[in-house]
């Protein structure tokens, strides 16, 4: 008899499943749960330790093309890894950007060159990557670069100068990908270059930006005249901003469903804290409890729904995704605070407890960061719904 799809698919999660209890063991145990949103900061040195140990099982990079290093699994085998990773309680990702988001970038907008210098580190779990999108006056508004870059006429090098904000993890990277303005005179989307910057060297600067949570995992990165080699655009000068959308639109795939296995954990200690101190009896709590199951799997459905189109990228699915999990999380947040009640309002001890109060902390910022809702709104309005554009000043 002929294995089934369904059966393949059922032995591949029990692949991933008993590779993972076997080696998140010994010194990777206590990395379970640990890394995520608001606990990003946790033992960064053995979770770089951690991807190498995923690299060496062939566990980073899999939905890459296999002439790049990957395992070219299709879309249904990577949900089914993002599923399993994030029901064995194992680490945030300290290659997620890389692998995420420069590494595919490279694939569709890099040189022959670059991909043969960056793409194999990635795979490794040697190379760690920030993105420097964000600027103080260019956060939801991505097109309001004002960080500028030009070409050394004695080198040929770019050189940059200007700032990013809201740097994740740039204090555990070792490389950065920026947009700069490289028109002098250009505006938005215009005159846009994509470079990419060693972050040891003279002339940048990274400063952490300390959070209500008390962590610091978010940076300012400063250039003072800091330099990416001329082979290190990506694309041709003007270009950047496709590079950049391109990148963004690898942001939103298969990665979404080991996201909300996290929720999910989250969901559970939330249960977990009501059924232990008597709020599970309170009809309003189990309500909100009861609305927030429901909204996982809705979250859930139309992630399926925005994976099983033609191509991953911003279509009218995955345009009310990010709108979407962001509220949920942050009414996920309250709701813990208010299962904790007393018990929330002061640092913990117990790893439960710190880990509900990490989640409404962080859960705050959550309708602000990679696009706030108000600008959600606007593009599932205009692009999704087809609506006239908001005014936008002309000047």
């Amino acid at each position: 008899m002929t294995e089934s799809v369904t059966d393949k698919d059922a032995a591949f999660r029990e692949e991933i499943a008993a590779w993972l209890s076997e080696h998140l063991a010994g010194k990777f145990a206590a990395l379970k749960y640990r890394g995520g949103p608001g606990d990003e900061e946790a033992e960064p040195d053995l979770r770089k330790q951690w991807e190498q140990e995923l690299a060496a099982g062939g566990w980073t990079c899999v939905g890459w093309p296999e002439q790049h290093g990957g395992r070219g699994l299709s879309i249904d085998r990577q949900v089914i890894f993002h599923e399993e990773y994030a029901r064995a309680g194992a680490p945030g990702r300290m290659g997620h950007i890389g692998e995420g988001l420069i590494g595919p970038a490279l694939i569709e907008f890099g040189s022959d060159a670059q991909k043969a210098q960056f793409l194999p580190d990635i795979v490794a779990g040697k190379t760690f990557w920030c993105q420097g999108y964000s600027e103080p006056s260019a956060g939801s508004d991505l097109a309001n670069i004002q960080t500028k870059c030009w070409v050394d006429e004695q080198t040929g090098d770019w050189k940059v100068q200007g700032q990013k904000v809201w740097t994740s993890l740039a204090q555990d990277s070792d490389w950065i990908f920026i947009i700069a303005r490289c028109e002098s005179g250009s505006k938005g989307r215009h005159g846009l270059a994509f470079l990419l910057l060693p972050l040891d060297q003279p002339g940048i600067t990274i400063k952490p930006i300390k959070q209500l949570s008390g962590s610091a995992e978010f940076n300012e990165v400063f250039f003072d005249e800091a330099t990416a080699k001329a082979e290190h655009i990506v694309g041709m000068p003007g270009e950047g901003w496709t590079v950049a959308m391109g990148l963004l639109e690898a942001e939103r795939g298969v990665s979404t469903l080991g996201q909300q296995m996290h929720f999910a954990h989250e969901l559970d200690l939330v249960i977990k804290a009501a059924k232990a101190n008597g709020k599970s009896k309170d009809a309003l709590i189990r309500d909100r409890i009861a609305k927030a199951w429901s909204g996982l799997r809705v979250m859930r459905y139309n992630a399926l729904r925005m994976l099983a189109g033609d191509k991953l990228g911003l279509g009218k699915e995955a345009l009310i995704y990010k709108y979407y999990w962001s509220n949920w999380h942050r009414d996920l947040g309250e709701l813990a605070m208010d299962v904790l009640g007393e018990q929330g309002d002061t640092p913990a001890q117990d790893f439960d407890v710190l880990r509900l109060q990490q989640v409404f902390f962080f859960s705050r910022a959550d309708t602000i960061y990679a696009g706030t809702n108000e600008i959600q709104l606007n593009l599932i309005g205009e692009r999704g719904l087809g609506m006239p554009r908001e005014p936008r000043p002309t000047k």
